[in-house]
């Protein structure tokens, strides 16, 4: 029961971190950009509609996702949560009025397949517990997404949207690995004063600014997918290598197969490029481009 309740709020965690990523594209398009990294822009967001929904769906997914982590290993939660930028690309193509190529549904396909292995290959266990040194990492890491931040915004066109997307998908990463090795205290108003979670709300924040960002430079389904691909192979690799997580027996192919699966159809759903409304595309730099 507890396997199948951890697959579900995995899939949760899927279907709507990738519906709120559109309604934040849609917010942030309509929200005027700044040639740096602009700490304020989540101010501005916050006052739209479209926004705080998607943020409030974010909250859903986030909380989904923990407690998926609690009994499932990084792997497989981070490749189901990559499979979200399948709902992103099917949402946005109804949101901004384009159709998906024969490619892009072939994609999809292959999303549902490999989250169908993580399912059966999936060894539910709890983590180990990060050593001393981890936790160092784990903070410093902090330091190299806001470096990755800073120097994208910089840039212009895709290759700021490139930049902040991988960023952001850095810092979820982080959330992600916190999320996964975080021991919930007893009583429970200590979780405030835990280091480690309080470097997953730093995470989740710059993550979340960082995103934010990447929408209003270029496309939602490239942004998104390259931040899910991102969130999924550094967790993953770190859950595997020192974390203590793993396949069922006989499964690791399986496992693997899976992984591969769901990055690398998320990694092909990046190539979309859905066309950027007028004012956006002069604000940005960008050009439309037709299909």
């Amino acid at each position: 029961m507890t396997f199948v309740l951890s697959m579900a709020c995995a899939l949760l965690a899927a279907l709507s971190y990738g519906t709120a990523s559109v309604m934040q594209a849609a917010a942030a398009r309509r929200t005027g950009t700044r040639p740096n990294l602009d700490a304020l822009l989540l101010v501005r967001l916050a006052r739209q509609v479209p926004y705080l929904a998607g943020l409030a769906l974010d909250l859903v997914g986030f909380a989904s996702s923990v407690v998926a982590l609690r009994n499932l290993p990084l792997f497989v939660v981070q490749s189901a949560v990559a499979g979200s930028v399948g709902v992103t690309a099917i949402t946005a193509a109804l949101a901004f009025g384009f159709s998906l190529r024969r490619y892009e549904t072939v994609a999809l396909v292959v999303l549902v397949a490999g989250f169908a292995l993580l399912a059966v290959s999936a060894q539910p266990e709890h983590a180990t517990t990060l050593s001393r040194h981890g936790r160092w990492l784990l903070v410093a890491g902090i330091g190299l997404v806001v470096i990755v931040g800073y120097v994208s915004a910089r840039r212009h066109e895709r290759a700021a949207s490139v930049g902040l997307a991988i960023g952001a998908g850095l810092s979820w990463a982080g959330t992600g690995i916190a999320a996964r090795v975080l021991h919930v205290p007893t009583p429970l108003w200590h979780v405030i004063i835990d280091p480690v979670a309080i470097v997953l709300a730093v995470y989740g924040v710059l993550g979340t600014l960082l995103f934010a960002t990447a929408l209003q430079r270029g496309s939602v389904t490239a942004a998104a997918a390259l931040v899910f691909s991102v969130e999924t192979v550094v967790p993953s690799g770190i859950g595997l290598a020192f974390l203590g997580d793993h396949a069922r027996p006989h499964f690791l192919t399986a496992a693997l197969a899976g992984v591969v699966a769901s990055v690398g159809a998320s990694i092909t759903l990046a190539r979309r490029s859905e066309p950027l409304p007028p004012r956006i595309a002069a604000d940005t730099g960008v050009r439309r481009q037709t299909r």
